[in-house]
């Protein structure tokens, strides 16, 4: 005869034979990433709308015409700007602490944003 112990119990080592894995690490309460993600987004969000506003002032700047040095130096600064924080905001989201919990999308709207800025800033003309 054989016994009358089911197929799929396990033992307290866990070591039987589950077809589905059991995971016996206790959960910790300070393991929330939707919080890390909230608070990493922040400075991520914050630096590429920035860029972008640059961006935008520099795209809608136009000279008067090639005597206006104010307004080319206007779309260099306002694409510098854009430039630079687009940079540190792909600096910040290449840290591997923040890769795991912001994934590539979060960085492709500032790489999009640094991207034009040095576009509009070569052709600028100045």
């Amino acid at each position: 005869m054989r016994p009358s112990k089911p197929p799929y119990t396990s033992d307290a080592h866990g070591t039987g034979h589950s077809p589905h894995r059991v995971d016996n690490r206790p959960h910790h309460p300070d393991d929330d990433r939707r919080l890390l993600r909230t608070v990493l987004a922040v400075p991520v969000v914050l630096s590429t709308l920035a860029a972008a506003f640059f961006l935008w002032l520099a795209v809608n700047t136009h000279p008067d015409g090639d005597w206006d040095q104010a307004a080319y130096g206007g779309i260099e600064l306002g694409c510098a700007l854009a430039v630079v924080l687009a940079g540190a905001t792909g600096a910040l989201w290449l840290a591997p602490s923040v890769r795991r919990v912001l994934r590539w999308p979060w960085a492709v709207p500032a790489a999009l944003v640094g991207l034009a800025a040095v576009l509009r800033w070569v052709s600028s003309g100045a």
